[in-house]
């Protein structure tokens, strides 16, 4: 991961959950940690790793991603085994 997707990352962990973290952050995070992501129905995101499977939705007309969708990142990422201190 690069320096970018590591800030975004922590950023998703945080413990205080930020509702200003733009979605395009966190899907390039997401495939730099090498989830694989296919498109769904209109907003929807699949996103799959380590035989873990979630479903997002793309915020709009906003870019940024709201708190309840941040800790859901946060429990997919969790359950796939990425976090901050193990990445990748």
């Amino acid at each position: 991961m690069r320096k970018k997707h590591k800030a975004t990352l922590s950023t998703v962990f945080s413990d205080r959950v930020s509702a200003s973290i733009p979605w395009r952050d966190i899907e390039k995070m997401l495939a730099a940690a090498g989830v694989e992501i296919t498109e769904g129905r209109g907003s929807r995101v699949r996103v799959y790793l380590n035989g873990v499977r979630a479903v997002f939705h793309r915020p709009h007309p906003e870019k940024e991603t709201d708190k309840g969708a941040v800790k859901s990142v946060r429990r997919f990422l969790a359950a796939a085994g990425v976090t901050p201190a193990k990445e990748g």
